[in-house]
């Protein structure tokens, strides 16, 4: 396959999904792949009665996906519910790898999304032509579902307008899709279903009316649990985009790794570690995602502009933009930081520092 930039869930862990399928002897319900319980060992990882090592795509609690799987095999579609960088979308692309074998069935929610782009369109060509026919009609992703029997993925519902939220309502009550131009039906075939994620962040701005809510049954995925938890999520994720990228950089050192974590951590929740300090709160997410970011920022750097090991220097740019996103509020709250907490940590001066310097302080 020729390189890209970013190979999908099915395309990276291709290998791993066969040894999964050559293992999995349980049942498997109709045009799935894979049984729910080999669902789970894909994601979270294991080792198979072969030997094979399946690395954890997600890092979170087991019953957490046990419920996502399960809800999938039921007739109502899920819905991953979380702050910023809970690795929403993470988890349901490789669930749709998982179960399907194809992630890319996707509607993005914004505020630009129409109805159209959920249900179906028109090459206006053909249509002039031939006037409404098959051929003229442009699937959906979600109408590409339904007929392949296939998971489709929402992504950021709630960042659609209502009224195009509404248009899944028939499609997940009726497991079918109106086509009036036509006088006809697309009726879903057994294997469709539909993984969408919202942002706690995003609350109010298109409220899910209470009718389309209950074709959903939502997995709240919450930040994880222990700073130790986030430590790794974060190497292993900046690793693989080290790899990706092809960073003539290290990977990075676990202390640093800790470093940036930790102060996430910190502003995310209010307080230090040690609870001692109370601490303003930035008006960003902060998530693990960010972290990530930042992490792949500074082994860029180190790698091209440095001698190829992370380290404060490298760290200091990537944590005061994320941590400063309001000019005002923001640089306030990252300045008390740095005289009450970063200052006071001597094995952390190096990081204080570097992060004066790259303020311009």
């Amino acid at each position: 396959m020729t390189a890209v930039l970013r190979p999908t869930a099915e395309q990276q862990y291709a290998a791993e999904l066969e040894a999964v399928a050559a293992q999995d002897d349980r049942q498997r319900p109709p045009n799935w792949r894979l049984s729910p319980q080999a669902v789970v060992t894909y994601v979270l990882g294991g080792t198979l009665p072969d030997g094979t090592v399946i690395t954890p795509k997600y890092v979170g609690a087991r019953r957490l996906v046990e419920v996502a799987v399960g809800t999938l095999v039921t007739d109502r579609a899920l819905l991953l519910v979380g702050v910023p960088g809970t690795a929403k979308s993470w988890l349901s692309e490789h669930l749709a790898a998982a179960i399907s074998g194809d992630s890319t069935l996707v509607v993005q929610g914004t505020a630009g999304t129409s109805e159209d782009q959920v249900r179906y369109g028109w090459n206006y060509a053909r249509l002039i032509a031939e006037g409404p026919s098959e051929n003229a009609l442009v699937a959906s992703p979600v109408m590409r579902g339904m007929q392949q029997g296939a998971v489709v993925r929402v992504e950021e519902l709630t960042r659609m307008p209502s009224e195009v939220q509404d248009s899944f309502i028939t499609v997940l009550s009726e497991k079918s899709l109106p086509v009036p131009e036509l006088n006809t039906q697309v009726q879903a075939v057994p294997g469709f279903t539909v993984i969408a994620t919202a942002n706690d962040r995003d609350r109010g701005v298109n409220q899910m009316s209470s009718a389309l809510a209950r074709r959903f049954n939502t997995v709240v995925l919450p930040p994880p649990a222990t700073e130790d938890a986030e430590v790794e999520i974060v190497i292993t994720r900046a690793q693989q985009l080290g790899k990706a990228l092809q960073l003539p950089a290290e990977p990075p050192a676990l202390d640093e790794v800790r470093r940036v974590v930790r102060i996430f951590r910190e502003l995310r929740n209010g307080s230090t570690v040690d609870g001692r300090t109370q601490l303003k709160k930035p008006s960003g997410s902060l998530s693990t995602a960010e972290a990530i970011s930042v992490i792949a920022n500074g082994m860029a750097l180190a790698g091209h502009f440095g001698d190829g090991t992370l380290g404060a220097d490298e760290l200091a740019s990537g944590l005061i933009g994320s941590v400063v996103k309001d000019r005002v509020s923001d640089a306030t709250v990252w300045q008390e930081y740095l005289e009450t907490v970063l200052k006071e940590r001597s094995e952390w001066r190096d990081l204080y520092r570097a992060c004066l310097d790259a303020s311009g302080d």
